[in-house]
């Protein structure tokens, strides 16, 4: 019998249990990640959302910046949702000068690009690969530009600006090889869709 794929969920601040319905769902095995420790064996990794400083301080804390840059660096997969994307962004606008990233995804995202709590929003995108989606944007960043390495999965559609502000085409999913992030949280409205891709990716690089 083939085992579920064991994929970790970084439980230091944000929708941990949330992931985890959506991982079991799609046919994964969660595990929650603290410590070291905690990365061995795993297949898969997510990086849920939250608040960005916040769980940049926590990594630092928990030792977890540079372990968790070699997984990256040695081909683990790994998803980032809203806070996620800009852990695994190469760069990040609109952040705090101290602010430590993970890195991975040849991308600039702009931290709450879409505006404070009050401006947090649903739209319907097209996602490619998984179909059309219900996204929540709360706090969320958006990716102002993408290397030629990445795959732009989703933007906001026509019609939508929030706040006022032009948001219409927005890049708010990219996936670059095992490296998946959403500037959005699926996980908060029960499809499971985006996290069976994910463990897709996850089963397709285990072999």
């Amino acid at each position: 019998m083939i085992r579920a794929p064991r994929v970790g969920v970084l439980a230091l601040q944000g929708d941990v249990r949330e992931h985890d319905r959506a991982l079991r769902a799609a046919g994964a095995e969660p595990v929650h990640v603290r410590r070291v420790a905690d990365l061995d064996g795993l297949d898969g990794l997510i990086l849920p959302g939250g608040e960005s400083t916040t769980i940049s301080r926590l990594l630092g804390l928990f030792d977890l910046i540079e372990p968790l840059r070699s997984a990256v660096a040695d081909g683990l997969p790994v998803y980032g949702s809203c806070a996620g994307m800009i852990l695994l962004a190469s760069a990040v606008l609109d952040g705090r000068p101290d602010q430590q990233g993970i890195g991975g995804l040849d991308i600039v995202v702009r931290r709450n690009a879409f505006g404070r709590q009050v401006d947090s929003f649903e739209t319907d995108l097209a996602f490619t690969g998984v179909g059309d989606v219900h996204a929540v944007f709360i706090r969320a960043p958006w990716v102002e530009s993408a290397g030629e390495a990445v795959q732009v999965l989703a933007r906001v559609p026509e019609g939508n600006d929030p706040g006022g502000s032009p948001v219409a085409g927005r890049v708010v999913a990219v996936r670059q090889g095992a490296l998946l992030a959403t500037s959005f949280h699926p996980e908060l409205t029960g499809d499971d869709r985006v996290h069976a891709l994910f463990v897709d990716i996850v089963r397709r690089a285990r072999g």
